[in-house]
């Protein structure tokens, strides 16, 4: 009996096949923004926490002085180089720490020039930023003891300054003194806050401290936690080790900020989630849309076929028969509706992260769910009139013209 109610569904929609794509246009455009809001904003929230992560693993950054409001930091007093060989040596959860410092220079090369970020190192910012020298070499020992003037360059100094032409070996000028380019970094591209990860030129820390900042001072230290190991636990061993060695007593606040790129991850993923809920429940209100329209052509249908309801009722169908053939051909109108929605919204949604330049990631899930909604949503709005074209009089059903 269900398939013969289902094929007749089938013979009226194809009877008004206009009228009927029509009426499903609503459950299309609905189901289709949902999936393609929701798709979006999956494909964001993976490419933040893929960011994130290509910073560095389970990394903590220490920085001078309390965040104060956007760009404002309190003044307090610089790290040195023995704060960091403190918290490798006291603190076993640390398996790799780098202080750097860093400062805004013009980099020459010929008749180019580039202004960027100079940033003094050692060894162990490769370590702790996950960052792969992609030609040439790391600093040797003996070039960071005595402040050699060699540099690694990113990518996007690379091109400006070079642009086809290998950089390895070549000499550029950064401010008042040339360095050998002996490495090149492999490309990140843009971080999550939208600046440029390649915008930079890395030099050993004391030929920074020598050549461009004139100071010991160290303005950031940098410190990857072992996997396994609590960074919540390794925070709050640094703060206390610092606390110590920069005589902050017990009421005092802190002068510098630990900062776990874990919270931070946590953060943005958590707001990218709310704007994409908030996102697909307003593109669900077009469902909502959709099924009123529904419900209308079905009234409409009753209307059309009351002759046709009253002679089945008057050869003997029964109330539920009648009810169950307007009900089976509004929940067949939504359910295609559903199914063409899918396969728009699949195809949108691969060409907007495309042009967004952020990862496709299939979600069966959202899918099954924008579809049985689409199908309860005939359920809903078709049951009104399907209950009034079973209720109708036979009598007055054959009379009516």
């Amino acid at each position: 009996m269900l398939i013969n109610t289902f094929f007749l569904a089938l013979r009226e929609i194809r009877r008004n096949v206009l009228r009927s794509f029509l009426t499903i246009l609503g459950i299309v455009i609905g189901v289709s923004a949902v999936i393609v809001m929701v798709t979006i904003g999956g494909g964001a929230t993976a490419q933040v926490t893929e960011q994130i992560a290509s910073l560095g693993s389970n990394l903590l950054m220490i920085r001078v002085g309390q965040h104060m409001g956007p760009g404002q930091t309190s003044a307090a007093p610089s790290f040195d180089l023995d704060d960091a060989q403190a918290l490798f040596r006291e603190i076993p959860a640390i398996t790799a720490v780098a202080p750097s410092s860093s400062q805004k220079v013009t980099a020459v090369y010929g008749n180019a020039n580039w202004s960027t970020a100079v940033t003094g190192i050692d060894n162990g910012f490769f370590t702790v930023r996950n960052w792969t020298v992609q030609a040439g070499r790391q600093f040797l020992d003996t070039e960071l003891r005595s402040g050699k003037a060699v540099c690694v360059i990113g990518a996007t100094v690379a091109k400006e300054l070079f642009g086809q032409q290998n950089p390895l070996d070549s000499k550029m000028r950064l401010g008042n003194f040339s360095c050998q380019i002996i490495g090149l970094l492999e490309a990140k591209g843009q971080s999550t806050f939208g600046s440029d990860q390649d915008d930079l030129v890395l030099v050993p820390l004391r030929t920074f401290q020598r050549r461009i900042s004139g100071n010991q001072d160290i303005s950031l230290i940098q410190v990857s936690v072992a996997e396994g190991r609590s960074t919540d636990k390794a925070k709050s061993d640094i703060e206390y080790l610092l606390r110590e060695r920069r005589h902050i007593s017990g009421s005092e606040n802190d002068n510098f900020q630990v900062r776990d790129l874990k919270e931070i991850t946590k953060m943005l993923t958590g707001t990218t989630q709310i704007l994409t809920t908030l996102l697909g429940a307003v593109a669900a209100v077009s469902l909502l849309v959709g099924g009123i329209g529904i419900m209308n052509i079905m009234l409409v249908s009753v209307t059309e076929r009351t002759r046709e309801i009253g002679i089945r009722l008057a050869i003997g169908a029964l109330e539920r028969e009648v009810l169950l053939q307007f009900l089976v051909e509004a929940v067949v109108l939504s359910s295609f509706g559903g199914l063409i929605g899918i396969l728009l919204a699949v195809s949108a949604s691969i060409g907007l992260t495309k042009m967004l330049n952020i990862p496709f990631i299939f979600n069966p899930g959202i899918m099954v769910i924008a579809f049985l909604f689409s199908a309860a949503v005939g359920v809903i709005f078709g049951f009104f009139p399907a209950r009034k074209a079973a209720r109708l009089d036979p009598i007055d059903a054959l009379r009516h013209e």
